[in-house]
């Protein structure tokens, strides 16, 4: 079984994303397997949940986050769709700002 963190970072400042909503989704599914918020450093680790191997949703509700920070939202919620398929830690940064967004796997 696989397992799973994220971080968001704020580009535009440099600083992370705090107090943001993060939800994992098996791909397609609409059910929730696992939430958290992120951390002062913009972090989540879901302690809790394994990975098998399948497709998956990290829904990002930056929504609040970029209304404070960038006075908008113009992407009010990213959704990042990720493929397990080795048994190890998978980790999808994202990185922010008011007008694009971008992702990895990250280590």
């Amino acid at each position: 079984m696989s397992t799973l963190s994220c971080h968001i970072l704020d580009t535009g400042s440099g600083m992370p994303a705090a107090h943001v909503s993060v939800t994992l989704y098996r791909y397609q599914t609409g059910k929730p397997l696992a939430s958290a918020t992120t951390d002062a450093d913009g972090r989540i680790r879901f302690e809790d949940i394994t990975l098998s191997s399948n497709n998956y949703t990290l829904s990002f509700d930056v929504a609040s986050y970029c209304e404070n920070a960038f006075g908008q939202a113009f992407f009010p919620q990213i959704d990042v769709h990720f493929h397990v398929t080795e048994q190890k830690h998978y980790h999808i940064p994202l990185l922010l700002s008011p007008y694009a967004y971008s992702t990895y796997r990250g280590s």
